[in-house]
């Protein structure tokens, strides 16, 4: 299974893992409920809220396969 990275976006996250709606609404990112979901990267969302990318992204990869 592929790894999420800044690069990965959002809706392709989500696939990659289940939890991710959870983990980015957690981080106050309700990015599943913009239109720019679709076409914005995790690096992009995180930019505009200001989080901890890589905290983030540890979040996201846990559990996740390589």
């Amino acid at each position: 299974m592929a790894k999420i990275t800044a690069d990965t976006l959002i809706m392709d996250c989500i696939r990659i893992n289940p939890d991710s709606a959870q983990i980015l609404m957690s981080y106050g990112m309700h990015c599943l409920g913009c239109a720019m979901a679709h076409g914005e990267t995790i690096g992009e969302a995180v930019s505009v809220h200001g989080k901890d990318l890589d905290e983030l992204l540890e979040k996201l990869n846990e559990g996740v396969q390589d």
